[in-house]
């Protein structure tokens, strides 16, 4: 495969800020590309039948087409997988399931759209040859590729939270309904450029829905996040490090390790599961280790025992590390030569493997010793609300930044610590995300006993930002969102903070600041759409920023 073959600019930190092409920046070699590529080839086609037999209100199993599609979509996400033969494995599983859809068609005279992905007859082969065709670079219209991609980002953002969703029971036919006709939408060479832009506002709508089913499942699983200190040391015992996002994994690695004598520390994004009632009762879930998913090397090498990621944010290690043998992944995540942790067909995990390893290792090596203090999702900041509205009217408390989103390795990203240090003292930042990482653990004191970073959770969480915002307007009388003391200054990195910005888009929030660069994979164009429409803006200068938007 030549360096050609390869192109991808899904995340922020793609290559000079225009695409990949020789390697990604991730670490994902051209080959995964490729076979990345062969998979969303398939899940459109899947998508664009889905969508032309609900049209024609013909039944078929649209659990099982959902279940296929939303892990194919989460699986290609930045960060998640890396397993050439587990992709390849969901292109199989996906090729069998169209061909049982065009049959359900073909059975029910449903005429089906005479799109590429669609009228191929479903052999592997047929895709494969067209090897870098499948690309989104075959579209040449710079804006419809932009709109084309705008979507099928967001939908990876969505299939990864309803993923979530559904691993606690919780599901919506409506948002699959909607990710299959997005689907046939983007698939469709014809596909007015209006049509297009509708379908992007349309993937932020539906990314609400998706937050909102998934903010449902965690609080019913686990009950509302409490303001809760987290440590940030360890202790003697062997322990297993879980990180990703997935909160039934950590509940059923709990529940296993109970007794055991193993101590289970949460990483990254896992962090806020200390927050849940009904996780932080379990003794043995004792604290945080290290940072954000991008310093992970040095971390794992000094943990000591095994790792799980339940989701993306893998870093390859190098062929060196010392931690490369124990560590494991389920999920859509996937690593080669890494173990995968057994599931059953309920989708219950065995963690014995990882339980068994741990008891052979030592206890981590301390890196810090302290607390971070998170748990202020919706319900926590309602309980807050009226101490939060004496220290507005007081001028105590004269504005929130909202400073939700992803961390990465850019040395740009000091930014946002130096915006969060540079603030005012009577601001307030509301954060989620693993971009907290740059600023929870700074002494930014508090504001009448209101800390100044009210961390809400992980990246989803972002969700009780807009909830709360839409409780000021009316706590204030507010005729509109935008009229809030609110700047959101948001740092973004892979395809849930682009769900996560539609989302707040579709809620009607504007002037909203990202970076720490523009994305890549929109046109100037779009951008002008989104300027124009929404003030969408990139960040400046510290002082620039805050001079303008801040005081």
């Amino acid at each position: 495969m030549t360096a050609a073959e390869m192109f991808c600019f899904q995340c922020q930190e793609t290559a000079k800020g225009t695409g990949c092409t020789i390697k990604g920046v991730c670490g994902k070699q051209p080959e995964t590309n490729r076979w990345m590529d062969l998979l969303l080839s398939v899940v459109r086609g899947v998508g664009t039948i889905a969508d032309s037999l609900n049209c024609n209100h013909v039944a078929y199993d649209k659990k099982k087409v959902g279940d296929f599609v939303t892990d194919a979509l989460f699986c290609t996400i930045t960060n998640a997988n890396f397993d050439d033969s587990s992709i390849l494995t969901r292109v199989d599983k996906g090729l069998a399931l169209k061909k049982d859809l065009l049959a359900t068609a073909h059975d029910n005279n449903v005429t089906l759209p005479d799109y590429r992905e669609v009228v191929w007859g479903g052999e592997k082969a047929e895709y494969m040859a067209e090897g870098n065709r499948q690309t989104i670079l075959r579209i040449t219209n710079e804006d419809e590729r932009s709109l084309k991609e705008l979507t099928i980002l967001g939908l990876k953002g969505m299939a990864a939270y309803y993923e979530h969703a559904h691993h606690l029971g919780k599901e919506n036919e409506a948002i699959l309904d909607f990710i299959f006709s997005a689907l046939a939408t983007i698939s469709n060479p014809q596909a007015e450029m209006s049509q297009l832009l509708d379908t992007v506002l349309a993937t932020g709508k539906h990314g609400v829905d998706v937050m909102a089913l998934l903010d449902a499942a965690n609080t019913d699983a686990y009950g509302n996040p409490e303001l809760t200190k987290v440590r940030t040391g360890v202790g003697t015992n062997p322990g297993i490090l879980i990180s990703g996002h997935d909160l039934r994994d950590i509940e059923q690695l709990l529940q296993q390790t109970e007794g055991t004598g193993i101590d289970v520390y949460t990483h990254s994004e896992m962090l806020p599961a200390h927050y849940y009632p009904r996780l932080k009762q379990y003794k043995h879930l004792v604290g945080n280790y290290g940072n954000a998913w991008w310093k992970q090397k040095e971390e794992f090498a000094t943990f000591n025992g095994p790792i799980v990621f339940t989701t993306n944010c893998i870093v390859p290690p190098a062929p060196s590390a010392n931690y490369k043998d124990r560590v494991f992944t389920t999920n859509s995540a996937g690593f080669p030569g890494w173990k995968r942790v057994a599931v059953d067909a309920e989708g219950r995990k065995d963690f014995s493997e990882v339980i068994a390893l741990a008891k052979t290792c030592e206890a981590p090596t301390e890196i810090e010793n302290g607390e971070i203090v998170g748990g202020f999702a919706h319900a926590q900041v309602f309980a807050l609300a009226d101490k939060i509205v004496d220290a507005v009217k007081s001028g105590a408390l004269r504005k929130f930044i909202v400073m939700s989103g992803c961390d990465g390795r850019m040395k740009s990203r000091d930014y946002y610590s130096a915006f969060a240090q540079a603030l005012p003292a009577d601001t307030v930042i509301l954060t989620s995300g693993c971009a907290k990482y740059r600023y929870n653990k700074l002494p930014l004191g508090d504001i009448n006993g209101i800390p100044r970073v009210l961390d809400a959770g992980q990246c989803n969480d972002s969700y009780s930002w807009a909830v709360v915002a839409l409780k000021l307007k009316e706590i204030f009388g507010a005729n509109d969102i935008n009229e809030l003391p609110i700047f959101f200054n948001i740092a973004w990195y892979e395809q849930k903070a682009v769900i996560v910005l539609l989302a707040l888009l579709s809620l009607g929030v504007k002037n909203i600041h990202i970076g720490p660069t523009l994305p890549a994979f929109v046109s100037p164009n779009v951008l002008k759409v989104l300027v124009e429409q929404f003030g969408l803006a990139p960040n400046g200068t510290v002082e620039e920023d805050i001079k303008q938007f801040v005081m």
